[in-house]
């Protein structure tokens, strides 16, 4: 008897795909897509209501303002609002009204981008977060 053969082909086949790039036109008469800004907000706090406090509070509304308005066109950011606490301690957020305001509107999807100095939590204020 005879062993069977697995079958060998001679031919060698190659498949070539050819890509062809997309060739975007406009439609006469239909609006361009734009993309939506990034809604952007900052926040900034002092401690207490000292003159050199409140100087502080002043630089910092006008630092985050110019430097979100600055990023408008080159970055595509939409300046919403500096959040704001003055004399306001920093160890709990319970009393910080413009921070729980910016959270809530963040959480409501209203600001997508937050720009603040470093905030530090001590362990006692991480639990009332």
């Amino acid at each position: 008897m005879s062993e069977a053969r697995a079958y060998e082909p001679n031919v060698t086949r190659v498949r070539t795909v050819t890509v062809i790039p997309p060739r975007l036109k406009p439609v006469p008469g239909m609006p361009t897509l734009a993309v939506r800004p990034k809604r952007v907000a900052a926040y900034a706090r002092v401690s207490t209501n000292s003159e050199e406090q409140l100087t502080s509070y002043d630089a910092q509304v006008k630092h985050y303002t110019e430097h979100i308005k600055a990023r408008e066109c080159s970055d595509n950011w939409q300046f919403v609002e500096v959040y704001t606490d003055k004399g306001i301690t920093g160890t709990s957020t319970k009393k910080r009204e413009g921070f729980n305001r910016m959270i809530q509107d963040a959480l409501a999807g209203r600001i997508e981008i937050k720009t603040a100095k470093l905030i530090q939590f001590d362990f006692s204020s991480a639990a009332t977060f």
